[in-house]
């Protein structure tokens, strides 16, 4: 059992440093396809399921919550005119959208269990 806790740990490491890795690069070069939004949808995904413990599940909802605020709002008239954040901003709530509504699924499954 642990051991295969310590695999899913790495695993959803990895999936959380190479997606935004990838989300900051493909939102630089302006390179974000219908196919990357799949991968990148995927791997927030993955990282919802695997990565976060549930001792880290509220700190990452309001991390995740702020984050996806400050991504959405931040695509005001002001800084949409910067096109290579716009698309950064883009490319990382295509990662943290479902990653956040994962961990909040699997908390609410917490608490009504307990």
């Amino acid at each position: 059992m642990a051991k295969s806790r310590m695999k899913k740990g790495v695993i959803g490491s990895w999936a959380f440093l190479i997606g935004v890795i990838l989300a900051v690069v493909l939102g630089l070069l302006g390179m974000v396809s219908q196919v990357w939004v799949t991968i990148l949808v995927v791997i927030g995904l993955v990282v919802g399921l695997l990565n976060v413990t549930e001792e880290e599940s509220m700190p990452f909802l309001m991390s995740g919550a702020v984050l996806i605020i400050a991504s959405s709002l931040g695509q005001t008239e002001a800084l949409a005119s910067i096109p290579y954040l716009k698309g950064v901003l883009d490319a990382i709530l295509l990662i943290f959208v479902p990653a956040t509504i994962i961990v909040a699924i699997k908390n609410v499954f917490v608490i009504a269990r307990d």
